[in-house]
């Protein structure tokens, strides 16, 4: 049995089928390379020392799924694909729509024709939207603030539109917090396309000399440094959370989300300060005007997934800090061409 990986050359996907295959599961990877390289699936791997069919294709290929599930013997899914950049959504939403919710349709489809029920869904803290209520919980009030948070959501109601009419499917919906880091290796990491997005990889490619400073946008929030404060998790924590996930699978639970977070909040200051203590490097920043949408606070209480999945996050800020330095030291240039 296999586990087919949809977006398994990204970030995430990556430093998970790295985990997946050290654990023993035979995976195929789709991946359509619109914000990955190929050289990420070559060192994943180098990393396992495991071979793996890469599949270079799109989920809006109803045809090429059912191509997949025919050929291999697929039992789960974990999908990954899917753009996600917060304020390119807000500029394209209706490319937004089209490839996140309308692909997504694709491959719940291609999974029901061919009979495979079982789905470790990508999700994200975004579908929470603004609230002042802290910890965020998974039975918390939903609505995301922007076209790329309400088609993670919509992709939820999906899900869980699907299992109400067939309660057969187990669905587990993973609400990520701030993914951040690399793997301890450096040889797979964050590999933004252009300007990062977030703060971590700003932060990085500061530390490299790709970037002149960081900039902070508002230092007027209610927070003790007036910056915002967000829940970051190690990627390989994530990865982790993953293979819980996919083993919480057959117990057939049904259809349930989970927070993936640290349950500790870090400000933008914080970070820049734990980046300086992990590498010995100061990164320069400048305060810039605030992004509409961006909440003061954020962060995660993640105890069901320790109580239902056995899982909690290990590593800390520092960790954090020093495994994205280490990748993005080795690989100035993340993967290249």
């Amino acid at each position: 049995m296999a586990v087919l990986v949809t977006g398994g050359a990204g970030y995430i996907g990556s430093h998970t089928c790295v985990q997946l295959l050290e654990a023993g599961y035979e995976i195929v990877v789709l991946d359509n390379l619109s914000n990955s390289k190929m050289e990420a699936v070559k060192r994943i791997r180098e990393l396992a020392g495991k071979d793996f069919d890469f599949i270079k294709g799109d989920i809006l290929d109803g045809e090429l799924l059912d191509d997949l599930f025919k050929k291999y013997d697929i039992d789960s899914v974990i999908h990954f694909a899917g753009l996600k950049a917060v304020g390119e959504s807000v500029s394209i939403p209706l490319r937004y729509y089209q490839n996140n919710v309308g692909g997504s349709m694709s491959l719940f489809e291609s999974m029901k024709k061919n009979g495979v029920k079982n789905i470790v869904f990508s999700s994200s803290a975004t579908v929470y939207g603004m609230t002042d209520k802290m910890p965020l919980r998974e039975d918390d009030p939903l609505g995301a603030l922007n076209p790329y948070g309400r088609t993670k959501l919509m992709i939820e109601d999906i899900l869980r539109d699907i299992y109400a009419s067939d309660n057969s499917w187990n669905v587990i919906l993973l609400r990520y917090f701030n993914p951040v880091g690399a793997h301890p290796s450096g040889r797979i990491g964050e590999d933004p396309n252009g300007i990062p997005n977030n703060l971590m990889p700003f932060i990085s490619q500061v530390a490299v000399g790709k970037l002149k400073e960081l900039s902070v946008f508002g230092n007027d929030y209610p927070t003790p440094d007036g910056t915002c404060i967000r829940d970051y998790i190690h990627v390989m924590d994530l990865a982790d959370g993953h293979l819980k996930a996919l083993e919480k699978l057959s117990e057939n639970p049904g259809a349930v989300a989970y927070n993936l977070g640290t349950g500790k909040g870090s400000s933008v200051l914080e970070m820049v300060a734990a980046f300086g203590e992990a590498t010995g490097i100061s990164i320069p920043y400048r305060i810039a005007d605030r992004r509409p949408g961006d909440a003061p606070v954020s962060y995660a209480d993640p105890s069901r997934a320790a109580e239902e999945l056995g899982w909690t996050a290990t590593r800390d800020v520092i960790d954090m800090c020093r495994d994205l330095w280490t990748w993005q030291s080795q690989n100035p240039d993340g993967y290249g061409e």
